[in-house]
């Protein structure tokens, strides 16, 4: 039996991606898990492929919900907490992203990622308080290089993320006296996901972002899963408050240049 079997954890936006990725994670230690994801469709399918992933007489259940709507979050928390008892992870993953200039880009459009990420994440946490197991409950957001790095084209993408950071580690002081810890993941370049597969469709774009990470290669939606597995997890149980670089080093520097076979030097 490992140390997550029993164990409620909660994830908004879990029902695609890097968060179906994590609540797969969750059920193979035999957790009950609950995704919730604004489709229907692919929340009854979520919880059908994490249902088939569960041991330990873990358990699945899937909800159609906007984290937009914090009433529906509450609500889908509270019917969670009744099945299953308190949430002792809750990961902060539903986000939303385009590509646009900020010229190009309207208020809405503006508007509708900093909802989904940052007051979606807010909604999750506020809401989830009451759930939460005291102490030993693990918050844990899903944020990405936009929080700290200004990138082009992601101006939305860059002030949501930034502004999920801090909650988080705002969280993390608030609320870490109960016995509740708060941190956040970052992840780079992860295989299969929407935005790898928009990079691929340029070969040569591509490999030149593969060759800037140190670690040579992309990152696994495992890899992502482990990192919140180790966070909810007793051998982390003083982290809070921090980031979480999964990204094969690419956060400490670029690594374009052959570092491994420089150039002589001159006498």
């Amino acid at each position: 039996m490992t140390e997550h079997a029993g164990k409620t954890v909660f994830i908004t936006g879990g029902t695609s991606g890097i968060n179906l990725g994590i609540a797969k994670g969750f059920a193979r230690e035999g957790a009950n898990v609950a995704v919730i994801g604004r489709d229907p469709d692919r929340a009854a399918n979520a919880e059908a492929e994490i249902k088939a992933e569960c041991t330990d007489d873990g358990d699945a259940m899937g909800f159609s919900c906007d984290v937009r709507d914090y009433d529906a979050v509450e609500g889908a928390l509270a019917r969670v907490a009744e099945a299953y008892g308190s949430i002792d992870v809750l990961v902060a993953g539903a986000a939303g992203n385009f590509y646009a200039p900020l010229l190009g880009m309207s208020p809405n459009a503006f508007r509708t990622v900093v909802d989904i990420d940052l007051f979606g994440t807010f909604n999750a946490f506020r809401a989830s308080y009451p759930y939460l197991t005291k102490p030993g409950a693990s918050l844990i957001a899903i944020s990405a290089g936009q929080a700290d790095r200004a990138s082009a084209m992601q101006a939305h993408a860059c002030a949501a993320k930034a502004g999920v950071n801090q909650l988080t580690k705002v969280c993390a002081v608030e609320w870490g006296p109960a016995g509740v810890r708060a941190n956040i993941i970052s992840p780079g370049g992860i295989a299969d996901t929407v935005g790898v597969q928009f990079l691929s469709k340029d070969p040569t774009k591509f490999d030149e972002a593969i060759n800037r990470i140190p670690g040579k290669r992309l990152g696994t939606v495992d890899e992502i899963a482990d990192a919140a597995k180790f966070l909810s997890s007793d051998a982390a149980r003083y982290i809070n408050g921090q980031v979480i670089y999964v990204d094969g080093g690419l956060y400490a520097g670029d690594a374009s240049t052959d570092c491994l076979n420089p150039p002589p030097r001159e006498k």
